[in-house]
């Protein structure tokens, strides 16, 4: 199962999508086609996989948000680059299709690149209508195809909307519902990732219901208590909605600054999670 998107099906991709990176759209109509074919596979280029090595005496935290684009992302986009802290974006297709703006924010996400990487999260959030929707394993998966077709995320990266689910290399951890759609993820070559911790939301207005302490202790809780699925390795999962006021932001970046001061931790994007599948 090979994840990574070749040279030149990525280029063709990116220019039949029109979610263009700033390497391809820089090329102008007059350009020769040697170096325009020079600027598109630089693109390419930017997400070849490359050798990490992790450290065992870090931790690893991945900072992630889910259900965007929508108010709250570039809120939140803004302040982790802003800190240094890299995150992943798992994107919503309809929000992008729904939003006049939305496939700036997902160029500019996706164009951040490695400080930020965009990731599946469905074509539609399986409507709410989650029992249903698993039901469906089929239907299911063409969504998510759907959604790759209209994101088109550089990795085969996915998160089920409403489902804590774990597919990796050697490793499915699934509930009887979402085990199904699940296999066929992983036979299409997709890595469905979980999370660990979640900050939660107040679902009538968005607003977070933990502070940053109590979510930065909770991480670092966890992290050496080693429950998480894997060991010195933490993935939070908040929503970008929850960040679209200034004080709920603010509690974002007061979290992650609290974080920072840990020299043991290391952030970085899921793509660069141990056991995926390439």
């Amino acid at each position: 199962m090979k994840h990574l998107i070749g040279v030149r099906a990525l280029s063709g991709l990116f220019l039949m999508s029109g979610c263009t990176p700033n390497e391809v759209s820089s090329v102008k109509p007059a350009t020769s086609g040697k170096r325009a074919n020079t600027a598109i596979e630089t693109a390419a280029d930017k997400f070849a996989r490359k050798p990490f090595v992790y450290d065992s005496s870090r931790q690893y935290i991945y900072i992630s948000f889910d259900d965007g684009p929508q108010r709250g992302t570039m809120e939140s986009y803004a302040v982790c680059k802003e800190l240094g802290i890299k995150a992943t974006y798992f994107i919503v297709a309809v929000h992008v299709k729904g939003r006049r703006d939305g496939r700036r924010i997902l160029n500019t996400i996706y164009n951040n690149y490695p400080g930020s990487v965009t990731a599946n999260h469905s074509y539609d959030h399986a409507k709410g209508q989650y029992d249903s929707f698993y039901r469906h394993p089929n239907r299911a998966l063409q969504d998510f195809l759907r959604a790759q077709d209209t994101i088109r995320p550089p990795y085969k990266l996915l998160r089920l909307p409403g489902n804590n689910a774990w597919v990796l290399k050697d490793t499915m951890r699934a509930s009887r519902l979402v085990r199904p759609v699940a296999r066929k993820l992983d036979s299409a070559g997709y890595n469905v990732l979980g999370w660990d911790a979640e900050w939660h939301f107040n679902h009538k207005d968005a607003r977070p219901l933990q502070s940053a302490e109590k979510m930065a202790q909770k991480i670092k809780s966890l992290l050496d208590s080693n429950q998480t699925f894997t060991r010195n390795h933490l993935v939070l999962l908040a929503h970008d909605r929850m960040f679209q006021r200034s004080s709920d932001l603010d509690s974002l970046k007061k979290m992650l600054q609290i974080l920072k001061q840990n020299p043991r931790y290391v952030f970085e994007t899921l793509d660069h999670y141990p056991g995926l599948t390439w």
